[in-house]
């Protein structure tokens, strides 16, 4: 342990919070994961309770450090993780006047559309680095106040999951650089609030919180929130950023082309760089992760999620995720010419349509249940894929790609990957990027952690894996079939979005 003592990172996710308490040179000690429901009583809303991810959160502090054999004694510090996007409005007394709208919520397309047609939205995104799309705070505020004009004027104050649950813990307004960046109200340049984007929402910058370092240091904690978690109340804990940067972190994926692929509800692809890169086509992101230091890249709305819908929906729940992936291997690559476009939740990277739709293309009387699996996992890897040549017009080839998140446990979506990107892909130790990266900032901000591009060091490689260049071969093929099929449906998405909005 460091010190004697131990570190916690937390992440806060959009399915669940895990805690990971770490003792020296990165052994985990302890970790759990808790749980708690996506809310979506209209079509294309997904909010959360503030106070239950309050809750979890508390839940899954204790919850580790039972496992690690610890108590609140033997922790040095915390630090933060949590997912981008979330949007809350709080009234003077800091209390919820919304649940939290997280990113999967599309509810402000129309705003979203106004933006890039009227508002000079492309110079929007690249002085702030967040893509026009309802995942983004920008357009859910101009949405709140056209909608809820009463929960406006009310609003003293509009923040993220992590600011309200900083604010409860602390008492203290607080947000990190990479949070601020994926409001897209930031300014890439100055990392103050952006003025053309807050005349766009309607806001005074004095309603956004002020923007601290990753390693700004919280402490005084309230009693009883401290009870909950089982730590000290003068326990320090530390700001942090972002998940998508964190797990940058967490896996070492730190150095010059240095790429992590996470999928896990959600899928993405990132890299850090020395300076803001934005895409003239509005392909990828571009957030401030510390000073002189921002993660680049793109995420797709469906990764694991696409196999749980193919298990709960396809098959009834009648087979588990093992027998799927069993079955799936049993094909070859390609799956004998059945394409899936996964776009069961709309699409961010590199598209940013909200309206996209799930679509298996090419099926015939020879295709099986094994089939529709095998293609429906190639899929969210034609999405990574998409998103991994984006970054590479942008910013050059990946010099390596680190793989983290629920699908690395998989052989074969591992082995998928690889052999679609034609490069060696490593899976590293760490199995909680995000929060592992958290409690890597929580050590820099008690000085433990000098650099951190000593992640690496931190993230030891568990297994290689190489590609097969027939498989590769057969995976550009397709590819280009994917790209122009995606690309040719566009407006048939549309008139089946607003179709099934009718029917709803």
């Amino acid at each position: 342990m460091h010190n004697g003592k131990a570190i916690i990172g937390i992440d806060i996710g959009t399915t669940s919070t895990k805690s990971v308490v770490c003792g020296e040179g990165g052994s985990q000690l302890g970790s759990l994961a808790v749980e708690y429901p996506l809310l979506q009583e209209q079509p294309g809303w997904a909010e959360q309770e503030p106070e239950t991810i309050l809750r979890a959160l508390a839940q899954s502090v204790r919850g580790a450090l039972a496992q690690s054999g610890l108590s609140g004694e033997d922790v040095a510090a915390v630090g933060f993780s949590t997912a981008m996007h979330s949007l809350i409005a709080v009234d003077e007394n800091g209390r919820p006047l919304t649940r939290s709208i997280t990113w999967a919520d599309g509810r402000s397309e129309p705003q979203v559309r106004r933006i890039r047609e009227e508002l000079n939205g492309l110079a929007i995104y690249r002085r702030t680095g967040t893509p026009i799309h309802p995942m983004s705070p920008l357009p859910k505020l101009m949405w709140l106040r056209e909608h809820r004009p009463e929960v406006w004027a009310e609003a003293r104050r509009f923040v993220s999951i992590k600011e309200y649950v900083i604010y409860r813990l602390f008492g203290e307004w607080a947000v990190d650089p990479s949070l601020a960046s994926s409001t897209g109200l930031l300014s890439l340049d100055t990392l103050t609030w952006d003025e053309e984007a807050l005349q766009a929402a309607g806001l005074d910058a004095d309603k956004l919180s002020d923007v601290r370092p990753v390693t700004y240091r919280l402490q005084g904690m309230d009693r009883a929130l401290a009870d909950d978690m089982g730590l000290r109340p003068d326990t320090p804990f530390f700001l942090g950023s972002s998940d998508g940067a964190l797990a940058n972190l967490g896996v070492g994926a730190v150095g010059p082309g240095d790429t992590a692929v996470t999928i896990g509800t959600s899928a993405a692809m990132r890299m850090i760089t020395d300076k803001p890169l934005t895409d003239e086509r509005m392909r990828t992101f571009c957030y401030s992760v510390a000073h002189g230091s921002y993660v680049i890249g793109g995420a797709t709305n469906n990764g694991a999620i696409v196999l749980q819908w193919m298990r709960d929906s396809l098959f009834g729940g009648s087979k588990t995720i093992e027998e799927l992936l069993k079955a799936a291997a049993g094909v070859s690559a390609g799956a004998d010419g059945l394409l899936f476009l996964p776009f069961l939740s709309g699409e961010r990277a590199p598209i940013y349509n909200a309206e996209a739709r799930g679509t298996y293309l090419g099926a015939n009387l020879g295709h099986g249940q094994a089939h529709f699996v095998r293609a429906g996992l190639e899929g969210v890897l034609f999405a990574v894929l998409s998103v991994a040549e984006s970054l590479r017009e942008l910013a050059g080839p990946a010099s390596e790609i680190r793989a983290s998140g629920g699908f690395a446990k998989s052989p074969l979506w591992l082995q998928m990957l690889a052999d679609m990107l034609g490069q060696e892909v490593a899976v590293p130790r760490v199995t909680e990027a995000s929060a592992f990266g958290a409690a890597m900032m929580a050590m820099q901000g008690l000085g433990q952690l000098a650099d951190l591009s000593s992640a690496k060091e931190w993230a030891p490689i568990a297994q290689r894996l190489q590609p097969d260049s027939q498989r590769h071969a057969v995976y550009r093929e397709l590819f280009a079939i994917y790209e122009r099929s995606r690309d040719g449906l566009m407006e048939r998405f549309a008139e089946l979005t607003q179709f099934q909005r009718r029917s709803l």
